[in-house]
């Protein structure tokens, strides 16, 4: 049977009494100094255990996200109009998607980047809109010339003012010209002034009328605008809130237009009837005009991960610009690649790596604005370079991926063009990645430490006690030598 006695035997702290000890005023101070080091030492080594500590390497990328890649963005562009604004995606392999507008959405706003109404709804780019034959040399002029001085007065005459924005050089405009004059000398004979004078059909040469064209914010010619007679200005900006006509333009369709219009307006019944018997036209070949000459626009897209190019431009199958009249100047308030990733999980990512995130949106914020020659067609253009980077942390003693996030580098140049500017994104994917590994570090380790700072200190601080107390033992054992 095992006794108390032989229990203690293996005791390896055996107690001196008390009685047999003696205390010094040295050892006190070397107790004092032992114990605000071990403090010290502790606190130092549980700051390092707390501390999160990362590996980086460079790998081969190894994307678990799919062969596609997710553009987010937000770009202002004070000289854009919502109207033919198209967000366009190619790249090296062959794919070529124009006037993205599922994901897309256009805000009106005007040269101060100040949003003017609700979302454009420009709907798609028609590139199979009908146009007639020459008409016939009896028509001539039908359309009424309007310039600056007359518009207003010609606006407010007549209850509706349908007006054609030309240029005399655009291909377009001279294939509608026929149709435009022979539909507004039928609708001139029509609805005669003196005898009805609802509807009146004009037109606006934008290359003499610059000024007037830009009130009206027409960037494409030709430009059907539909104005009502005392609702066509706004009071907030002086902007104009008036409709588009995008449908067909050969004279058929024209006149079955403007007799739709007519329809609306209260006049004698049997008038009214007449025109109710020819009102076939659908709602969709009219929309509401561009409140204002910029647009923003934002969304994202998707693209293949392989080399392309994200492009913002004026786009119709329809209509003409004037490059000398573009300007592609815009902001950046958002642009970036991949999902997006939530507050919670960012700033556990900056705890493992204080830099992540820096280049994520390297282009957030940033304007670029064509201060050349005001003639000057400028195509502005950003090189993108990709780069994944991936954060791999330690949940419940397994690896678990935390983050997956792409930032990029970035170089604008705005360059002379020929044609149409353009903003150009042209985004290359890099084929290595940068894996970022938190380290995990063992409790039973940080014990381990702790024990040895205790251990050590105590340790150390008993053998200086002893070498002080011997010492001084030995110079009184000297001392007393001499005195004898």
């Amino acid at each position: 049977m095992i006794t108390a006695s032989k229990i203690k035997s293996v005791d390896f702290y055996r107690k001196i009494p008390r009685d047999l000890t003696e205390a010094s005023l040295s050892g006190a101070g070397l107790s004092i100094i032992a114990a605000l080091s071990m403090m010290f030492l502790f606190g130092m080594e549980l700051n390092n255990y707390l501390a999160v500590s990362t590996t980086t390497s460079v790998v081969v990328d190894k994307s678990s996200d799919g062969d596609f890649l997710r553009i987010e963005f937000n770009i202002s562009f004070p000289a854009l109009s919502c109207e033919f604004a198209s967000v366009d995606v190619s790249d090296v392999l062959g794919t070529n998607r124009l006037n993205i507008t599922k994901t897309i959405s256009k805000f009106p706003i005007d040269r101060n980047l100040r949003p003017t109404g609700s979302e454009f709804i420009s709907g798609p780019i028609s590139n199979a809109i009908k146009h007639g034959d020459d008409a016939d040399e009896e028509y001539g002029e039908g359309s009424v010339p309007l310039i600056s001085r007359n518009f207003d007065r010609f606006s407010h005459l007549y209850p509706i003012l349908v007006v054609n924005f030309y240029a005399p050089w655009c291909y377009w405009s001279n294939r509608l010209k026929p149709s435009w004059e022979k539909a507004a000398s039928i609708i001139k004979q029509k609805y005669d002034l003196e005898m009805d004078g609802r509807i009146l059909m004009g037109k606006v040469d934008c290359t003499e009328e610059v000024e007037l064209c830009r009130r009206h914010h027409i960037q494409g010619y030709p430009s059907i605008r539909i104005f009502r007679k005392g609702s066509d200005v706004r009071d907030d900006h002086g902007q104009h809130d008036h409709e588009a006509y995008y449908g067909d333009r050969d004279t058929d369709s024209l006149v079955a237009t403007m007799e739709s219009l007519v329809a609306s307006i209260p006049v004698e019944s049997q008038k009214l009837a007449s025109a109710n018997k020819t009102s076939n036209v659908t709602h969709d070949t009219k929309r509401p005009a561009p409140l204002a000459g910029g647009c923003r626009i934002e969304g994202f897209v998707r693209v293949k991960k392989v080399p392309g190019d994200l492009v913002i431009a004026a786009r119709s199958g329809s209509h003409s610009f004037d490059p000398s009249h573009m300007n592609m100047s815009h902001f950046i308030s958002h642009f970036s690649f991949g999902r997006n990733i939530s507050p919670k999980v960012f700033t556990h990512a900056k705890q493992l790596m204080p830099y992540f995130g820096r280049s994520h949106d390297r282009l957030n914020g940033q304007s670029y604005i064509n201060h050349h020659d005001l003639n000057a067609v400028v195509t502005i253009e950003h090189y993108l370079q990709i780069v994944k980077t991936e954060v791999i942390a330690q949940r419940y003693l397994r690896e678990q991926k935390l983050v997956e996030e792409y930032e990029y580098t970035a170089h604008s140049s705005m360059v002379q063009s020929m044609h149409v500017p353009v903003a150009k994104f042209h985004f290359e994917l890099s084929p290595m990645q940068v894996l970022i590994t938190e380290n995990p570090k063992s409790f039973s380790h940080f014990l381990t430490n702790v024990c040895a700072i205790i251990g050590g200190i105590f340790t150390v601080a008993g053998i200086l006690d002893s070498v002080l107390h011997n010492t001084v033992r030995l110079m009184k054992k000297v001392e007393l030598g001499k005195n004898f």
